[in-house]
Parts: C-alpha cells; structure tokens; sequence
C-alpha cells in the first residue's frame, strides 16, 4: 500500500534528510587515503546523534552500523571496519536517518584522492541518472517512467544497471511500497501522485548486473569485480515538481 504524506508530513521527513544531507558534507571533507571505514562510520553517527537523529541503519535487519561503506567493486551494503581507504578508491556512503518518527535516506559516491578518469567517468554518470530520474518524478508520471530514465542514461553510456537492489518509498518506514526500480519499460507501475514520497537509488556497475553478496551476508559486490557507483535522494512528489528532501 502507498501512503501518501501530508505537507506536514513532508517537512518532518525533510527534517530527517536534512540531518542525513549534513551527515554527508561532512563524510566529503573526511574521505582522503589512509582513512579508516570504520573511522568514517564513528563520524556520521556522532554528527547524526548530535543533531539529534537516530542512526536509522544501525540494528536495522541486525545491521551492525551507522553506515554502508562499499569500496570499488561493492555495490551496496559494505560493512565499515578496519579496511584503510587507498588512493585511487571510490567508496560508496548510504545513510539514513530517523527523526521524529520519519525517515530520510541518502547515498553518494566518492573519490579517494585521485581517481581514474574510468572511475571518474562512472561517477558522474550515475549522478547525472539520478537527477534526470527526480526530474521525471511529477505528478501523472509512472514509476517506471523514473526506471526507464535511469536506465537509459546509464546504458547509452555503456553502462549496467543493478537488478536486484531498487529505491522505494520512505516516510514512518525506512521501506514502503512502491518499490522503485532502476530500469523497465516506461509507462507503467503505479501512478505519481502529490504526496507520495520516495527513495530513487540507481547502482550503476561499470561491467555486468550480475552480482554476489560475500559470505557477511550484506555486502553485494559485482560479480565480474567492476567498478560500482550508487546516488540516492529522498524526494517528494508535489504539485510544483519533485522536491528533494535529502539536501541542507
């Protein structure tokens, strides 16, 4: 079932992606060679906490942390640890935050240092998808308008579009329906409509779809070992076009 949020509810969800969106500007001065994940994932909880928030990942399905922390070929759900980020790294931070009772959620792709123009090229890409899928997201559009949106930008670039992991809805729960797929046929899915809030997320892999996840139970990475890049944002449907939530 879809629930629709009130203009009220919207703001309290942008409230919690607002603390999520701070959490991520400090992440970007923080992310440099040498850096320990786990070092990264102490940093957002104590800024999470500090503006009040609540972790939302942390205990969420028995998840272990505050954040997911997916280096190079790991495209979604990385555990933090002891791992030392290296030159040349692109690490991928997903975040959300609960404040209130309602959730925002949010993810970015990042360079460690000077990255290759390759890698360079497949994080620009996936950004460039997802704010060509907010674009999309208006009212009388179809969610897999948004899917198709995604995967066209991503494949006319010669790139792949994960299958198995999609956005979704977001408000009191950190999931709801509808899920939002990175990739389909346009026109088809339940209607955008105001008040309906999501998480768009396209997982672009510089090789195959194909993936794997390790034997943590969490961690997907692609199963030819290329390159993976994730974006997210919260983003509302409202009669004056999609309004992203998950931004200071």
């Amino acid at each position: 079932m879809i629930i629709l949020k009130s203009p009220q509810e919207i703001e309290k969800i942008r409230a919690s992606g607002r603390i999520v969106a701070g959490a991520i500007e400090e992440l970007k001065t923080r992310v440099r060679p040498g850096i320990r994940t786990k070092e990264l994932d102490k940093i957002a909880e104590e800024f999470i906490t500090k503006k009040g928030g609540i972790p939302a990942f942390k205990g969420y399905r028995g998840y272990p942390n505050t954040l997911c922390i997916s280096v190079n070929e790991e495209i979604v759900h990385g555990i933090p640890s002891e791992r030392i980020l290296k030159e040349g790294d692109i690490v991928g931070i997903d975040l959300g935050v609960l404040l209130d009772s309602y959730y925002g959620d949010a993810a970015v792709t990042l360079p460690v240092g000077h990255i290759s123009d390759k890698a360079k090229h497949l994080l620009e890409t996936t950004e460039v998808s997802l704010y060509r899928a907010i674009e999309t997201a208006v009212i009388g559009r179809r969610v897999s308008d948004i899917s198709h949106s995604i995967q066209s930008c991503v494949e006319n670039a010669g790139y792949s579009v994960v299958r198995e992991f999609v956005g979704h809805g977001i408000g009191r729960s950190l999931h709801e329906d509808p899920p939002v797929p990175n990739f389909g046929e346009p026109g088809k899915g339940p209607q955008l409509k105001e008040g309906m809030v999501l998480a768009i997320e396209p997982m672009v892999n510089a090789g195959g779809y194909d993936l794997e996840v390790l034997e943590n139970g969490w961690t997907a990475v692609t199963r030819d070992r290329s390159l993976s890049a994730h974006f997210e944002h919260t983003v509302a449907i409202t009669r004056n076009g999609p309004l992203i939530l998950t931004m200071i």
